[in-house]
């Protein structure tokens, strides 16, 4: 959300394309929110939320992209009770 109008914005102002690549990094990976710390949960939740982070490849093979989001999100997800 825009601090500023309220509304919700388009793209992440901290997300930046790398140049001359189809890769995105956080300018504040390290200081992200807790909303950040935890998204995405799902391959289909990128999908719905038209993520920026979303490859090709992940579309092509959602189960294994799923496979590996997880262990990607590991270490970042809240731990289960």
């Amino acid at each position: 959300m825009d601090p500023a109008t309220g509304e919700q914005i388009a793209l992440c102002p901290w997300l930046r394309k790398a140049p001359n690549k189809e890769i995105y990094t956080c300018d504040i990976y390290f200081d992200r929110p807790e909303d950040c710390r935890h998204y995405p949960s799902t391959i289909e939740e990128m999908v719905r939320d038209e993520c920026e982070m979303i490859e090709v490849q992940d579309l092509a093979n959602p189960k294994k992209a799923q496979i590996a989001l997880d262990k990607l999100m590991a270490d970042s997800r809240p731990p289960l009770e």
